[in-house]
């Protein structure tokens, strides 16, 4: 077999090259071949997956391997694009077509960089900027430019003022309307595993992206909260603090879309009625469905978001409710036969609690204690009752009447002296 090495001119390019100069761990390796052809890579043993453009899996290593193409414009959307490949495109023509600079470098066998369009400047310089005006045709770029600035934000990366422009400008053109629900989710669920899924969000916001795709949480900035109990004021901005919060409690994706979505409801309070939100955790459940629904959101992410929307705040006030009201409450977010999600229902609600300016450091005691409670009443087995002779609804009369008994034990245990600070 002819040594696949030698015989192809190919480098290393993308977040590969991006990631080894910042000297993160690579993901994904991929290859760009220049001055081949189709049949040249067959014949060399390479598998084609590609259909709009020949993309080919390496024989060996199974990596992929793709060849340097030039793209035009054809139609609206992120699928409106015709592909030119053949031996004579040039490596930089292909690097041309990428999104931001620090994407458009590449790596030859020898280790050297080509980096035609500056990106090294730009990673040093920690700036996400464009490549090219062409930037502006492919709609995905913004949503793929908000995740990278999550994604380094830790690093310091910021997004160039020209291109935040050009965001704007695809945003407020109406091309994101061509994006499909599941390219959308794929993108902001991607977001969700970065340590700062809230610096997606804050640029989908300031370049006007979020109004589109989901205005029911960009509505959020702008609307107010007591004081009192939301120093941040801001309910935007609370949500924020919130999302960041449930990062550093929970690494699952479904508590940070539930974070998200918690107080949607805010967002149609009557503005008359501000800073005040009564009944918000009710208005907001039809809003977590209608983004679940358009998004093709999955049902477990639903379900935890729902509960968290409509329980946040007996959450918080739990030391207060009687024991009848969080035995129905156990019973509406089915602890019996979830108690996994009951854990992620208290750390979406324990990240509401704290993700509010100066409560970060504040102790959040209802953890323990629901916690207690629900495993309390979950240990009433219905073994007891039947061996008792009862049947039927009488078992689970006596269930929750034990139950009821197990939690007001507990209720009666705890301090006298409890806090509520929402």
């Amino acid at each position: 077999m002819i040594n696949k090495d030698t015989s192809l001119n190919t480098y290393l390019v993308g977040g590969a090259v991006r990631d080894k100069l910042l000297e993160r761990p690579i993901k994904d390796r991929d290859y760009l071949v220049v001055g081949a052809s189709i049949e040249q890579m067959l014949t060399l043993g390479y598998q084609q997956v590609g259909n709009d453009f020949p993309v080919f899996l390496h024989p060996e290593t199974k990596e992929e391997y793709a060849l340097a193409r030039t793209e035009r414009k054809e139609s609206q959307g992120y699928t409106g694009f015709s592909c030119y490949f053949a031996p004579d495109v040039t490596i930089e023509q292909d690097l041309q077509r990428r999104d931001l600079t620090v994407n458009a470098m590449a790596m030859d066998k020898a280790g050297h960089i080509i980096d035609p369009y500056h990106g090294q400047r730009d990673l040093n310089d920690r700036v996400l900027r464009h490549v090219s005006d062409a930037f502006i045709e492919d709609p995905l770029r913004v949503l793929r430019v908000a995740r990278f600035a999550a994604r380094y934000h830790s690093y310091d990366f910021t997004i160039a003022n020209e291109t935040l422009e050009l965001m704007t400008k695809i945003s407020l053109s109406g091309e994101l309307t061509a994006l499909t629900p599941e390219r959308i989710w794929q993108e902001m669920q991607r977001s969700l595993t970065e340590d700062h899924p809230e610096i997606f969000f804050n640029v989908l916001h300031q370049c006007k992206a979020l109004a589109v795709l989901w205005p029911e949480l960009d509505v959020l900035w702008g609307v107010p909260n007591p004081a009192q109990w939301h120093p941040e004021i801001c309910s935007g901005i609370h949500t924020m603090m919130v999302v960041q919060q449930a990062v550093l409690l929970s690494p699952k994706t479904s508590v940070r879309f539930a974070a998200l979505c918690h107080d949607l409801g805010k967002g149609i309070t009557p503005a008359e009625q501000w800073p005040s939100h009564r009944g918000h955790e009710k208005s907001g459940l039809p809003l977590v469905e209608k983004i679940c629904r358009q998004l093709k959101v999955p049902t477990h992410y639903k379900q935890l978001a729902l509960k968290v929307c409509e329980h946040h705040l007996h959450c918080h006030k739990a030391f207060e409710l009687r024991a009848s009201t969080l035995l129905r409450i156990f019973n509406q977010l089915d602890v019996w036969r979830k108690p996994e999600e009951f854990d992620d229902f208290i750390l979406a609600c324990k990240a509401d609690f704290l993700g509010r300016l100066g409560f970060e450091d504040k102790a959040y005691p209802q953890e323990e204690y629901l916690k207690q409670a629900m495993l309390a009443a979950k240990n009433i087995n219905a073994k007891v009752f039947v061996e008792q002779g009862l049947k039927g609804i009488a078992i689970k009369e006596a269930m929750a009447t034990a139950r009821l008994a197990a939690i007001q034990a507990v209720k009666d245990e705890q301090p006298s002296t409890t806090q509520n600070n929402h």
